[in-house]
């Protein structure tokens, strides 16, 4: 069965923020792109490797910002990596987050990942691509490299200095701009795209971590995960029809059924060859939707309760913490003080 290949909808996101700040057009951005705006709206959206870089050089170019890939890997925040980011958030250490990284950054972006390996005092951190006939775009690696760095700083709230940076591609521009974000010169033109460190970065702990949501968070990213390494399913098709259908209104399984143009049997019996039923794909949707709602301090719980159809705030409080085993509000304070404080 196929891999899930592509970039995740999210990833974008930063960009347009960018874009719209400096004071552009969001749908000449996307015209000029070649990519259909709407897309935005589809949260299991993916992307080409191809069309990432594409958008990102077309942002380098629209905002007159030659190291565009470099400061947006500064100005990241958890939240821009979506579930993947909220696993590292509360993992105990650097170390254990860069595992995380390594582990879910499938669910992300399966076309970049890490590795790395303990050299004396050292911790070498090698960033690759898979794409094997060509370099990986500069905009691409360098945002990789400042937002693994500026993450870590963030996650441990304690300063890190880098002791090298190395990057593939050429240098481009002048280099005080990699110092002013990096905190050190990179080289150029080498065989492997690194950063070194000291090794004691990896167990320097992560001050606000939360075992309990580190928990709820890793059952959903690994859900995830399994769903993009299997490739799209027939549950993965109800699951993102379901996803669209909310929270205009709530599918039924009949209703489904109607939209399938399959009897309510048939759905069930294909549901239950991949181990799961219609009720376990409605649990899903709602849960990974009260985690995006409740991260945005613009919904109350109540209107996070009505946005996910339940028929009263009590049904939502009620559930959210049979998935998660803490109430919304408790979440919603957990994980604010934590983002506040990384």
């Amino acid at each position: 069965m196929p891999t899930y290949t592509g970039v995740s909808v999210s990833l974008v996101y930063p960009i347009v923020k960018t874009i719209v700040i400096k004071g552009h057009d969001k749908a000449d951005f996307f015209r000029r792109a070649n990519i259909d705006e709407s897309f935005l709206h589809d949260t299991e959206a993916r992307l080409s490797g191809e069309d990432l870089e594409r958008m990102t050089e077309l942002a380098a170019a629209i905002t007159s910002d030659e190291m565009f890939g470099l400061h947006q890997g500064q100005n990241i925040e958890v939240s821009d990596l979506g579930i993947l980011g909220y696993v590292m958030l509360h993992s105990k250490t650097i170390g254990q987050a860069l595992a995380a990284y390594q582990k879910y950054n499938v669910i992300v972006c399966n076309g970049y990942n890490i590795s790395w390996e303990v050299e004396g005092n050292d911790v070498i951190i090698t960033m690759s691509s898979n794409h094997v006939h060509r370099q990986p775009a500069r905009h691409c690696m360098e945002d990789m490299g400042s937002s693994l760095y500026h993450l870590m700083i963030r996650l441990s709230c304690r300063p890190i200095s880098l002791k090298e940076v190395d990057f593939t591609h050429a240098l481009s521009s002048e280099l005080e701009a990699y110092r002013s974000v990096l905190g050190i010169t990179p080289r150029f033109g080498k065989d492997a795209n690194t950063i070194r460190m000291s090794k004691d970065v990896l167990e320097y702990p992560i001050l606000f971590a939360d075992p309990k949501l580190l928990g709820t968070f890793e059952v959903i990213a690994e859900e995830a995960r399994q769903r993009f390494m299997r490739g799209r399913v027939f549950s993965d098709q109800l699951y993102n029809w379901i996803i669209k259908c909310m929270p205009m209104y709530f599918p039924s399984l009949k209703d489904t059924a109607r939209a399938f143009k399959m009897s309510v049997r048939s759905i069930q019996a294909k549901l239950k060859q991949e181990d799961t039923t219609y009720q376990d794909l409605i649990h899903r949707v709602r849960r990974e939707l009260a985690v995006g709602y409740l991260a945005k301090a613009e919904y109350k719980v109540a209107e996070v309760a009505y946005l996910l159809h339940f028929s009263e705030p009590s049904a939502f409080q009620s559930a959210f913490k049979k998935w998660t085993g803490v109430t919304p509000r408790q979440y919603r304070m957990d994980l604010i003080s934590g983002r506040l404080q990384a």
